[in-house]
């Protein structure tokens, strides 16, 4: 049996000619909302802004001048260890020799006695390779 659609306030209102506005002026640009978007922030809107988005005004934070970074070059011992394998590096007293201008990092294993120089190194470097019998050193 077919029962009668409720009537709503939508559906009493819709086509009207206020609906949702308050008046058939309001309708007319953006005015009656005080403006689009996040206009008036710093004005009519900023009690607003100071309870939803209490961090939206003032300066966050901290950048490093671009002059002072240090960008190092990086090595990791899987590639010192590769190189040792395809005999790309000399030999030293039964060791090989590696030096490097850069940072060398402690990712992979490390199966031969290196003899490494460089300007920077983990803790975690250092202990693989001393564990192999090898040496780590600052390039003078």
């Amino acid at each position: 049996m077919p029962s009668r659609r409720k009537t709503t306030q939508k559906s009493k209102r819709l086509g009207s000619r206020f609906f949702g506005c308050g008046n058939v002026k309001n309708r007319r640009g953006s005015g009656n909302r005080g403006g689009r978007g996040n206009a008036g922030l710093h004005k009519h809107k900023f009690t607003w802004i100071t309870v939803n988005d209490p961090d939206y005004f003032g300066k966050h934070g901290f950048h490093r001048p671009p002059g002072l970074r240090v960008k190092m070059p990086v090595v990791h011992l899987y590639d010192i260890d590769r190189k040792a394998v395809l005999d790309q590096l000399e030999k030293k007293d039964g060791k090989f020799a590696f030096s490097f201008e850069g940072k060398v990092l402690s990712t992979g294993k490390i199966n031969h006695a290196v003899i490494i120089k460089a300007l920077a190194w983990s803790k975690n470097c250092e202990e693989k390779v001393k564990k192999v019998g090898g040496e780590i050193s600052k390039i003078a």
